[in-house]
């Protein structure tokens, strides 16, 4: 099977929640006969059909030109880097790839350092996946090989060998295995509210990892405090709270300001919310706008950060994100909603147990009138940073995020003929293996003709602190 049976896989997800268990087990085992694991665990494209330039350039339309060569910049620091900010050019490889024919709520780009932990509504620290932008049902498969990859480009630029990035790979394709055997053992109630707690993070680490967990954790907490906020982010002027500027990753742009179209933009994010939370938030009074530069992948697109503030000295931060049509969508076929805010926020509400609560979406009130969707910046958020990965990190790591994903796809998917079709072998975990690393050298060669067209002038990159 390929990517190309997109009707007929989604079809055979949504009818299977009436199925038999025995009927569920049956169709997961024929599906295993139909693309065996060692499918998996090739590339299935050929590298000189792909032209590298002509995607990146179609991956810039709509985007800030000014910001076009920052992306650039960004990219040419690493493979892994240029990795992070090329979703587009793995989603066309892996719609060549062969899946079983099983469609989840996909994270679209599931990389490693898109996990990271946050404070739910509760207060509860939690571990999950963190960024949607992508988000789409889709094969399973294309996350898991997309976050294998993940694993052997960082630990590459951490100076590790390959060996120990595939074997990343392979631990977090055996997490994931195994739990989806565990979710698939649970009622319907326990596997929708399970989540993965900050703890688990540090069970098996050595000492050095769990003393470096409590100081992200209290520096995450720090700088989510309103007295930090207002010394790094926010200044006075003329009485008035705005946004330092720091161009060109912050700054004000000519004509988006704290008027009144930006406060229909805000009124209508609003109204996306539930009602108490609306409530929270109408205590509140927009006061600044400004523009953001975040990432590698989102550079270009309209990022922007919302200073709010109320009569007792509170400011809440929030972050607007563009919201684009999703880099999976010319192969796994289109969103159902034609708002791509709402794609984003539904996608993340399905994927994560707990999401922020302040998550909505809105639409621009100028031309293009673009989407995008709202999330709070900081809230006790620990982003996953590799760079400082021990290699017992990454074997830790690795299973956490294996199980994170399962969850995750679980939610919107059929455990029961997951489990089905993985069984209990390992050699599922050495084909996700073996093709994180075939695509990981392929990145590799990606990059060097990166470079290669940078240098020759045909990509402007800039680099910037």
């Amino acid at each position: 099977m390929n990517a190309s049976i997109t009707k007929s896989s989604k079809e055979t997800r949504t009818g299977s929640q009436t199925l038999q268990l025995e009927e569920r087990v049956k169709i997961g085992k024929q599906a295993r006969e139909s693309v065996p694991f060692e499918m998996h665990s090739k590339l299935s494209f050929v590298p000189a059909d792909r032209d590298l330039v002509e995607i990146l350039e179609i991956s810039n339309h709509g985007r800030a030109p000014e910001l076009i060569p920052i992306r650039y910049g960004r990219m040419l620091v690493s493979p892994f880097a240029f990795f992070r900010g090329s979703a587009a050019l793995m989603a066309k490889d892996l719609s060549r790839s062969p899946v079983s024919g099983f469609y989840v709520q996909a994270c679209g780009d599931c990389h490693i350092q898109n996990f990271g932990a946050f404070a739910t509504a509760e207060r509860q620290l939690v571990v999950d996946i963190n960024d949607y932008d992508e988000t789409l049902p889709a094969p399973w498969e294309w996350d898991l090989k997309r976050l294998g990859t993940s694993l052997v480009l960082a630990a590459l630029a951490n100076g590790y060998s390959y060996e120990l990035g595939m074997e990343a790979a392979r631990r977090m394709a055996k997490s994931y295995r195994q739990f989806i055997a565990e979710l698939s053992e649970m009622s319907h109630l326990e596997e929708w509210y399970y989540k993965v707690a900050f703890e688990e993070l540090s069970e098996g680490a050595e000492q050095e990892t769990r003393e470096r967990g409590a100081r992200l954790l209290e520096e995450a907490i720090e700088k989510s405090s309103p007295e930090v906020l207002m010394e790094k982010l926010v200044e006075k002027r003329n009485g008035v709270l705005r946004f330092r500027e720091v161009p060109p990753l912050l700054c004000h742009i000519e004509g988006i300001s704290a008027g009144a179209t930006e406060k229909e933009v805000f009124e209508e994010y609003c109204n996306t919310l539930s009602d108490e939370r609306q409530s929270l938030l109408r205590k509140f009074q927009l006061v600044d706008v400004a523009r953001k530069v975040v990432g590698i992948g989102s550079v270009g697109t309209f990022c922007g950060v919302v200073l709010l503030t109320s009569e007792r000295s509170d400011i809440l931060v929030l972050q607007i994100k563009e919201a684009r049509q999703s880099v999976l969508e010319p192969y796994a076929g289109k969103s159902k909603y034609a708002h791509h805010g709402q794609r984003v926020v539904s996608g993340q509400k399905l994927m994560q147990t707990a999401s922020d609560m302040f998550l909505g979406w809105t639409t621009g009130k100028r031309p293009p009138f673009k989407h995008f969707y709202v999330r709070q910046l900081r809230d006790v958020k620990i982003a996953v940073n590799t760079a400082y990965w021990s290699k017992e990190d990454f074997k830790i790591f690795s299973k956490v995020a294996g199980r994170i994903l399962a969850k995750a796809h679980a939610r919107s998917g059929d455990s029961t003929i997951l489990r089905a079709y993985l069984g209990k072998s390992e050699q599922f975990d050495e084909s996700i293996a073996a093709y994180s690393l075939a695509y990981a050298k392929q990145t590799e060669q990606d990059y060097r003709r990166f470079v290669r067209a940078c240098k020759l002038g045909k990509l402007k990159a800039e680099l910037i602190d």
